[in-house]
């Protein structure tokens, strides 16, 4: 799951220094330091520095083929405008609850532990780069129920650790011991971070993550066949490690790590076969695994969510890919890509402010990417509780029940 990171007692995060152990401010405080005062079609995944020279209207992305019903764009995007005062960026369940023990702050999820059980809070916080850019509205309700569908959904491929959802951003979960590694699962060549499959292979690599890749691939093209390009976690950063190195490192027995690879192989081709249906590509995903009590390999974490995964939109995308035009996507990475095109996200000491507009978008497309693959309509909360009260309230309630 999230690493551990050492707490810091303030209570909002900061997002222009790097992901430590940092809070950011309050979302309504964003505003663009573009020297355009305008955001222009947000509706529009961002470019690339490579595509930066192409036109604007070769430059736009529009979703509207997908979505259909404009007026629920509408209708979602007032009520993400009104939230940005209140997102979810830092709990302290550990003083509001009892019996709730230590608090691990990873870059999205609380954790907390309370016996055999852990108390997952998934927040409203952003991270890209090894970095905090933004707290976007109603995100970690979208990953916390994007994930239990999923977790419902593959319990013919894998068990799972989780008990229970007392909260819409809450998830409580066996205690198991974590695997140090996050298993990632990729149908294409793309990507903007540091350890992304193009950008690798773009400096020339060709072995990676002991996969043997072949010459004269392009960016977003389909790979032959799936891959997995595993990473063990470090403090700060994930790094790509080998199955051998895997294995030799002590990080996982070569039983446990055949199950787990094999698990996730099937996963992904399972969650490919769902999104397809409904009009999207799963482009890659990670997943985490840890070992029960009994020796079980569980599905840990989260699954299939847009903060995990990358999602393009399936009936543009051979047009686009054949016209050199980066892919519809419904995930963070038109928000990754903003941020390279303005700034170095992985040396510059401050970043620049997420534009407001870029944050609402990002979050209304969270919101469509669950409602599509589940078909299911998003709930909004109830803001007349404040959140971390009902929080609590709710997780007091769950833990007295598993007493």
């Amino acid at each position: 799951m999230a690493e551990s990171i050492r707490l810091n007692p303030t209570k909002t995060f900061n997002p222009r220094i790097p992901f430590t152990n940092h809070t950011l401010p309050s979302i309504y405080s964003f505003k663009t330091k573009s020297k355009s005062k305008k955001f222009a079609s947000i509706s529009a995944s961002v470019s690339s520095s490579q595509s930066q020279s192409q036109s604007q209207d070769q430059q736009r992305l529009s979703l509207d083929s997908l979505i259909g019903n404009s007026s629920r764009k509408d209708e979602l995007f007032g009520s993400i405008r009104s939230s940005l005062p209140h997102c979810l960026s830092e709990t302290n369940l550990h003083l509001t609850v009892p019996g709730l023990k230590s608090k691990t702050r990873g870059k999205v999820r609380d954790i907390y532990e309370s016996g055999d059980y852990l108390v997952l809070v998934t927040t409203d916080r952003q991270s890209a780069f090894d970095r905090i850019l933004a707290s976007i509205p109603f995100k970690g309700q979208v990953l916390n129920e994007t994930s239990l569908w999923w977790f419902d959904k593959t319990r013919h491929i894998t068990a799972n650790a989780i008990i229970s959802s007392p909260d819409k951003n809450v998830t409580i979960a066996k205690k198991c011991s974590v695997f140090p590694v996050e298993f990632v699962v990729r149908s294409y060549v793309t990507g903007s971070t540091d350890t992304s499959l193009w950008t690798v292979y773009n400096k020339g690599v060709r072995k990676y993550c002991g996969n043997v890749l072949p010459d004269g691939l392009v960016k977003n093209q389909k790979l032959p066949a799936n891959i997995l390009t595993p990473t063990s976690k470090a403090a700060d950063h994930d790094v790509p490690v080998t199955p051998d190195e895997i294995v030799q490192r002590g990080l996982m027995t070569q039983a446990d790590y055949d199950e787990a690879s094999r698990k996730a192989l099937s996963l992904f081709e399972y969650g490919q076969s769902v999104a397809l249906e409904h009009g999207l590509i799963l482009v890659d995903t990670k997943y985490e695994f840890g070992k029960a009590d009994d020796g079980s390999v569980l599905l840990i974490d989260e699954v299939h969510t847009p903060d995990s995964s990358r999602y393009w939109i399936a009936h543009s995308y051979e047009e686009r890919f054949h016209s050199s035009l980066e892919p519809e996507n419904v995930d963070k990475e038109f928000l990754r890509l903003w941020f390279k095109d303005h700034c170095n996200p992985y040396e510059d000491e401050v970043l620049p402010d997420a534009p407001e507009d870029l944050v609402c978008e990002l979050a209304w497309r969270y919101i469509f990417l669950y409602e599509k693959i589940t078909n299911s309509k998003f709930e909004m909360p109830r803001m007349e509780e404040p959140i971390h009260d009902r929080i609590s309230r709710n997780v007091a309630q769950a833990l007295s029940s598993l007493q």
